[in-house]
């Protein structure tokens, strides 16, 4: 079983910078993905970046792509989410996620099966 544990959310101004991180503990020998999501009140989740460290692969959703940075430290157990700029639409709760299969669509939410609490972030003008 693996356990997701977020951190690093909060209130920043538009056009400021924030980390998340995402602590991966437990069985993380299957976990093909390890992702990040949002969602905003009265919003669908999101999927925002997802990694493979297996694959040497990253995904981005196009809304975030430029200013956003999904990375992965195996020696820490822990997957980063770097994200600048950031605008009124990147409020919500962000939730890690790891997907123990391989999928054609690894920003969908569907394709994930373990998540972790959440995070907030606020944006404020």
């Amino acid at each position: 079983q693996v356990q997701l544990t977020e951190s690093g959310g909060g209130s920043v101004q538009v056009g400021g910078s924030l980390r998340l991180s995402c602590v991966v503990s437990g069985y993380t020998s299957n976990v093909k993905y390890l992702a990040w999501f949002r969602q905003a009140p009265g919003q669908r989740r999101e999927g925002v970046a997802t990694i493979s460290p297996a694959a040497g692969s990253t995904w981005y959703a196009g809304s975030v792509k430029g200013r956003s940075t999904i990375s992965h430290d195996s020696s820490k157990n822990t997957v980063y989410l770097q994200m600048n700029s950031l605008n009124l639409d990147d409020a919500g709760m962000y939730y890690c996620a790891t997907s123990t299969i391989w999928t054609a669509s690894p920003l969908s939410s569907n394709s994930f099966n373990t998540w972790g609490r959440g995070t907030q972030v606020t944006v404020s003008s």
